[in-house]
C-alpha cells in the first residue's frame, strides 16, 4: 500500500510539471538550500497571499510593472498609455517563476510569514514590448556610482564603506530594483576622514577622493536623526556637475535610505534614457478598410474604445467598405499599428502613406491605413 501511495504521488507531480511546460511556464524546482531570488533587469519580486492561480496572475503583473521600470528606468512606466492591457497579460511575457518564503516578526513580537513571488520575464518580448509602446529607454551598461554615505546616529558622522555593506543594504538594494548599481568606496583612513566634506557638502573634495573608482560619479549622501526620524540630504555629481539635490525623510532610517537610489535613479533616468521610437502623440488621421456593417463599425468602436492609447475617437467620413477616423494617441501612430498588429481584429496596411500592400489601394499621404478582420 505505502509503493502505491509513493507511485501514485510521483505520477501526480510529473503530470504537474508536464502541465507547467505544455503552458510554456517554467515553476523552477528548488533544491535543500536554495533559496528564490530575483536577479537582473528581466525578474522581480512581488508579495503574495498565497500560492493560488488568481493570485499568481495578478502577481505577475506586479512584477511585469517592476521589470518595465527596471528596462525603461522609469518609476512611472506601467501608468504609460497601453501598458496596462499588457500587464493583464503578464503571464504571456513569463519564462519561469518560483516561490520563496521569508520568516519575519511582527509587530506583537509573533514569528511572520511572507510568500513572495520570484518571477522571470522573457527578454527578446519585453524589449519587444517597450518597442511596441514607445516607451523611453535607458541603455546599458548604466552607470554605477560611488556611493559615499555617512550617518550620523547621534555619536557622530561615520562613513559607510565596504566594510559597513549591511549598513548601506537598503539603498543598495533599492538601486538594483530600480535597474543600476551603486558602489562603496574601500574605507581607508583617507576616505574615513572625508567624512566631514560629506557633512559640509564639499563634492569637489569627495570627486577628488574619487577618481581611483570609475565612472567619475558620486551620490553624496549625509543621513542623521530629525524631528519625528530620519533626514537624508542627497547630491548626484556626474563629472564634476551636480545632476540632482534632494531630500528624503522617513521614521525608519531604511526608509529614508532608499529615498537616495529613487532619486539617482530619477536623474540618471532623465539624464540618459532616449525618447521612445513610437512618434509623438497628436490626432492622426486612419483610414479602416472592411467595415461593411453596423456590426463592423459597434466591433471596431468597441475595440478602439478597449485602447488605453486612444485617448478619443471623431469620425471624418464614411465611404463604401471604408471608414475615415481622426484618433487622438496618446502616443505616435507607430506605437499604435505595433499594438493593433498584434490582435485578431485590426491589421496595418500602411502607417504613412504611399503603396499598401497585398492588393490593397495606395493610402492618401499621411493618412494611415488598417484593415479590419486583423
Amino acid at each position: 500500500m505505502q509503493r502505491k501511495s509513493w507511485a501514485t504521488r510521483a505520477a501526480s507531480h510529473m503530470l504537474a510539471v508536464l502541465l507547467l511546460l505544455c503552458a510554456g511556464i517554467a515553476h523552477a524546482q528548488r533544491v535543500e538550500g536554495d533559496r528564490a531570488g530575483a536577479s537582473g533587469p528581466y525578474e522581480a519580486e512581488v508579495a503574495v497571499r498565497n500560492q493560488g492561480d488568481a493570485e499568481r496572475n495578478a502577481g505577475f503583473g506586479r512584477a511585469l510593472a517592476a521589470v518595465l521600470a527596471k528596462v525603461t528606468g522609469d518609476r512611472g512606466a506601467a501608468q504609460r498609455p497601453g501598458v496596462r492591457e499588457e500587464l493583464g497579460k503578464a503571464g504571456d511575457y513569463v519564462a519561469g517563476y518560483d516561490y520563496r518564503q521569508d520568516e519575519g516578526v511582527s509587530s506583537s513580537g509573533a514569528p511572520s510569514f511572507q510568500t513572495t513571488l520570484v518571477a522571470r520575464f522573457k527578454p527578446d518580448d519585453v524589449d519587444q514590448l517597450v518597442q511596441m509602446l514607445g516607451l523611453p529607454a535607458w541603455p546599458l551598461p548604466r552607470p554605477k556610482p560611488v556611493l559615499w554615505l555617512a550617518i550620523n546616529d547621534g555619536s557622530g558622522p561615520r562613513l559607510v564603506g565596504l566594510g559597513q555593506v549591511n549598513a548601506a543594504r537598503a539603498i543598495l538594494d533599492q538601486a538594483k530594483a530600480r535597474g543600476f548599481a551603486l558602489g562603496l568606496p574601500g574605507g581607508n583612513a583617507a576616505e574615513q576622514a572625508a567624512v566631514g566634506a560629506i557633512w559640509r557638502g564639499d563634492t569637489g573634495a569627495i570627486a577628488g577622493l574619487s577618481r581611483k573608482y570609475s565612472p567619475p560619479m558620486q551620490l553624496i549622501g549625509k543621513l542623521q536623526r530629525g524631528t519625528g526620524g530620519w533626514v537624508a540630504d542627497w547630491t548626484l555629481v556626474d563629472k564634476g556637475k551636480t545632476l540632482s539635490s534632494w531630500q528624503t525623510k522617513h521614521a525608519d532610517a531604511r526608509r529614508a535610505m532608499v529615498g537616495g537610489a529613487d532619486g539617482a535613479a530619477d536623474a540618471l533616468f532623465k539624464r540618459y534614457a532616449r525618447a521612445g521610437s513610437g512618434g509623438p502623440s497628436g490626432t492622426y488621421r486612419v483610414r479602416i478598410l472592411g467595415v461593411d456593417s453596423a456590426d463592423d463599425y459597434m466591433r471596431l468602436a468597441g475595440y478602439l474604445d478597449d485602447l488605453s492609447i486612444v485617448r478619443q475617437v471623431r469620425p471624418v467620413l464614411a465611404l463604401p467598405g471604408e471608414l475615415q477616423l481622426d484618433l487622438e494617441l496618446a502616443t505616435g501612430i507607430s506605437s499604435f499599428a505595433r499594438l493593433v498588429d498584434r490582435g485578431g481584429v485590426l491589421s496595418t496596411i500602411s502607417t504613412g502613406g504611399g503603396p499598401g500592400k497585398d492588393g490593397d489601394p495606395a493610402t492618401a499621404p499621411g493618412v494611415a491605413s488598417f484593415r479590419l478582420g486583423g
